[in-house]
């Protein structure tokens, strides 16, 4: 009896853990398109929340591709200088040869 009360509870939990963490990623899903559709935007401030929300994020081949297209259209040099720092350390962190080999070919 106990036992079964106790493959019970643990089974909720690992439910409970696992709907929690699919909410959790739809969230962030839905925040980083927010803020890339915010990257485009006329307003020079919401780029620049854009920019600072896409600094915060994990870097990817997705994010890489989304800034250099950035850094060739925004003309405010603060924020061009600001992306392509981001764009430097994202670079970086998923090694650049990879990338670029994958641009070249």
């Amino acid at each position: 009896m106990e036992r079964s009360r106790i493959l019970k509870t643990t089974g909720i939990v690992l439910v409970a853990v696992g709907v929690a963490a699919t909410v959790g990623t739809l969230i962030v899903r839905d925040q980083l398109e927010r803020h890339q559709r915010g990257l485009f935007s006329p307003r020079a401030l919401r780029r620049f929340a854009a920019l600072s929300h896409i600094a915060g994020a994990n870097a990817s081949v997705e994010l890489v591709q989304l800034l250099r297209d950035f850094v060739a259209w925004e003309q405010r040099p603060l924020l061009r200088r600001r992306a392509a720092h981001i764009l430097d350390r994202m670079e970086r962190t998923l090694g650049a040869g990879e990338l670029r080999a994958g641009f070249a070919g």
